[in-house]
């Protein structure tokens, strides 16, 4: 699979936009966040893809990894571009991505705000489960 550049927004359920509200997704997504916080070399090898997309056809980078993260430091950058899963070009659109929204400064910004109502989320992000839940037919509610 190729991976593709960031959407020219993060989706209006990216967890690491500051207007989303808190607990739409589960915490092991949330935890994720963090790991690419770490010194390159103790980050994950793979890249963080938009969840919007099915897991299937899941090869959009997310906007708000983008975003957040310096794109320098990614190890997941790195790695795809060795294998051929990511073009230069497509790697220094990543890099260069600036959010046109405002995003958490780092992902354990993110996760600790994702986390805050995970286990009883509010009307507002029920509503965005919901709108998940529909576009992504491969995943159940309980697993959002």
């Amino acid at each position: 699979m190729k991976y593709r550049r960031p959407a020219p927004r993060p989706c209006e359920s990216c967890p690491y936009r500051k207007d989303v509200p808190s607990g739409v997704w589960a915490p092991e997504e949330y935890e994720k966040l963090r790991e690419y916080d770490r010194p390159t070399g103790e980050q994950p090898p793979t890249v963080f893809l938009c969840h919007q997309q099915d897991r299937d056809s899941a090869s959009r980078i997310c906007g708000g990894w983008a975003g957040c993260h310096d794109g320098d430091e990614l190890l997941a950058l790195r790695v795809a571009t060795m294998t051929g899963r990511m073009t230069p070009e497509e790697a220094y659109a990543v890099t260069d991505y600036v959010s046109p929204v405002p995003l958490f400064s780092s992902g354990k910004e993110a996760a600790d705000h994702g986390m805050a109502e995970v286990e009883q989320p509010s009307d507002q992000a029920g509503s965005v489960i919901e709108k998940i839940a529909r576009v992504r037919r491969d995943i159940r509610w309980r697993d959002i």
